[in-house]
C-alpha cells in the first residue's frame, strides 16, 4: 500500500516537475525573443553584415555611381577613394562635358567645365566643394560603418517602424553642429540587419528633406554596397532620382 502511494507520489511529482520545467523554458524563450535590443547591438550587426572583413577602415577602391533624373541627362561619376592616404577624385561626364575634383590631405585640384582648365590649390574656401563631394560620396556609401565616427549621436533606444509595408529596426541618429544638422533614420532589416532605408529631415518637421530606398547590393573591395539608391521626398513621396552603382 505505501508502495503504491510512493509511486503515485513520484508520479505526481515527476509529471509536476515536467510541468514546471517546460513552463520555465517558455518564459526563458518569450525573455530571449522579446528582449530588448540595444543600438549599439543594432549597429554592430549592421556593420558585420555589410563589412564583414572589417574593409573599411583602409578601403582603397573604386566604383562608378550613374544618377539617372526625371527629364534630366544621365551624369556618370566615376570615385576614387584611398582612406589611409586621404586620397578622393570623382571624375564626371554629362551631357558631354568632363570635369574632375581631387584631393589628397590638403591638397585639392579641380577642373572648370565650362574652360576645361585645372587648378591646384590649398585654400580652404576654393577647396570647400570638393570636399563637400568627398564627405558626400564617402558618407553615403561608407554606410552604416559611418556611424561610428566622431560627432555622431546614436539614440540609444531602438524604434520599430513599418517602412512601405516592411518592419524595420530604426536607429535616430544626429550630428555635432559642426558636423551636420539634419536629422536622420536608418531602417534595418530585423533578420539580416542589412541597412535597405534611410532619410533625414531638416530640424524636427518630418515633411521636410528625403528619404532613400536601397535596392540589391555591389560587394567592393569585400564591402556589400546598396546598388541603386532611389531618392524621394518626405513630404509628397515625389521620386528625385536613382543613384546605379557599377563596380570598377
Amino acid at each position: 500500500m505505501r508502495m503504491g502511494r510512493l509511486i503515485v507520489y513520484f508520479s505526481y511529482n515527476q509529471s509536476h516537475m515536467k510541468t514546471i520545467f517546460t513552463f520555465l523554458l517558455i518564459c526563458i524563450s518569450f525573455t530571449i525573443v522579446g528582449q530588448t535590443v540595444t543600438a549599439n547591438q543594432v549597429l554592430e550587426k549592421a556593420i558585420a553584415y555589410h563589412d564583414p572583413q572589417g574593409n573599411w577602415q583602409t578601403f582603397a577602391g573604386g566604383f562608378t555611381v550613374v544618377l539617372e533624373t526625371p527629364g534630366g541627362k544621365e551624369r556618370k561619376s566615376t570615385i576614387s577613394i584611398n582612406l589611409p592616404e586621404q586620397y578622393f577624385n570623382v571624375s564626371t561626364i554629362q551631357d558631354g562635358k568632363i570635369s574632375f575634383r581631387e584631393i589628397r590631405a590638403t591638397n585639392c585640384r579641380f577642373s572648370n567645365e565650362d574652360t576645361t582648365t585645372t587648378e591646384t590649390t590649398t585654400s580652404d574656401e576654393t577647396c570647400e566643394r570638393t570636399v563637400m563631394f568627398k564627405n558626400y560620396y564617402t558618407y553615403l556609401y561608407g554606410l552604416p560603418m559611418k556611424l561610428k565616427d566622431s560627432g555622431t549621436h546614436i539614440d540609444p533606444i531602438v524604434q520599430k517602424k513599418n517602412f512601405k509595408g516592411k518592419e524595420y529596426l530604426v536607429l535616430k541618429v544626429t550630428y555635432d553642429e559642426a558636423v551636420g544638422s539634419d536629422i536622420w533614420q536608418f531602417y534595418f532589416d530585423p533578420t539580416t540587419y542589412a541597412m535597405e532605408v534611410y532619410q533625414f529631415f531638416k530640424g524636427p518637421d518630418e515633411t521636410t528633406g528625403e528619404y532613400i530606398l536601397l535596392t540589391d547590393e555591389v560587394e567592393v573591395q569585400g564591402i556589400k554596397m546598396p546598388k541603386d539608391r532611389a531618392w524621394y521626398y518626405n513630404k509628397d513621396d515625389g521620386y528625385l532620382g536613382t543613384d546605379k552603382l557599377l563596380q570598377e
